[in-house]
């Protein structure tokens, strides 16, 4: 793992919204679901972001069981903040995650993969808890090869302040010339920030960059504002029109960053497909249905 000591000075980005991340039902479990909502339909190229959890997962209580299913045009990817997973897919990958880690699968022409807490973690019992976020493939790159990444969390390098009560892990794109472990598709940064109380950091966004911050837990300022105090479970999308933004923690706090460069295309989304199209949508569908996109026992 490698440390970078930074201070940064820049022009500031302005707010262009602040979301909700209000529950949704998805089959026998709840969870917040910040994009999308009824006012922010997504953050080009985040299509979708799931914060599951905390569950408290025992032999007796265990929804998060999410058996062997689809995946076309897109890059489905796990944030595991608590817990333990199991990860099984077509390519033949099995891994577990564990806290810290991320799983970053790119889809492509399609994919099947399971997860569930692993068996010893539920017979032990524990506290579940992640972010599932969907990152959009352009049209040209929709059809391409799966893949599958996993990287555990002390393989990360790590972005620190002068004084060490922030930490940012650098988790794909890159900061301050440090650069993330995930080899990604397109242009994007994902980072977990780390912020305790009464600590400030600057964050630098690429000019081309949308860019989003959703706030797991604790209570910040952005940008030195009383009028921008974030709670916990909210997101804040940026304009593009400054080098970045500061953060201050008015308690210790955990903030997932991203952005990314728009990839500025139709997008049509059905279930577990996101394609430019209708007809794309149902040829994934046939494809699923006679097998093309590999196999992955119950």
């Amino acid at each position: 793992m490698e440390h970078i000591k930074n201070v940064n000075i820049m022009k500031l980005n302005t707010i262009k919204r602040v979301g909700r991340s209000d529950f949704v039902n998805m089959g026998p479990i709840q969870l917040r679901q910040p994009i999308p909502t009824r006012t922010i339909d997504n953050i080009d190229p985040f299509i979708l972001l799931h914060h599951y959890g905390p569950y408290e997962i025992s032999e007796q209580n265990n929804p998060f069981d999410l058996g062997p299913h689809p995946h076309r045009g897109f890059e489905p990817i796990t944030f595991l903040i608590q817990g333990e997973q199991l990860h099984r897919d077509s390519l033949g990958n099995e891994s577990v995650v564990k806290a810290g880690d991320v799983q970053w699968t790119t889809a492509g022409r399609g994919i099947i993969h399971a997860e569930a807490p692993t068996k010893s973690f539920v017979q032990k019992g524990g506290t579940l808890e992640g972010i599932q976020l969907w990152l959009n493939l352009p049209a040209e790159k929709k059809m391409m090869e799966a893949n599958y990444q996993h990287i555990a969390n002390d393989d990360f390098n790590v972005v620190s302040s002068e004084d060490d009560k922030v930490k940012i892990q650098i988790i794909a794109g890159e900061l301050d010339s440090i650069n993330g472990r995930i080899q990604t598709q397109t242009a994007v940064n994902a980072f977990m920030i780390d912020i305790t109380k009464e600590s400030k950091y600057d964050i630098k966004v690429p000019s081309l960059h949308q860019s989003t911050i959703y706030l797991l837990k604790g209570d910040v300022l952005i940008n030195d504002s009383e009028s921008l105090k974030i709670n916990e479970n909210q997101l804040i999308e940026f304009n593009q029109d400054g080098d970045g933004f500061s953060i201050i923690g008015n308690e210790d706090s955990k903030l997932l960053f991203l952005s990314g460069e728009p990839i500025n295309e139709p997008v049509t989304t059905y279930g577990p497909y996101v394609m430019n199209t209708q007809t794309e949508i149902m040829e994934a569908m046939r494809d699923y249905q006679m097998g093309k996109m590999g196999f992955l026992p119950v």
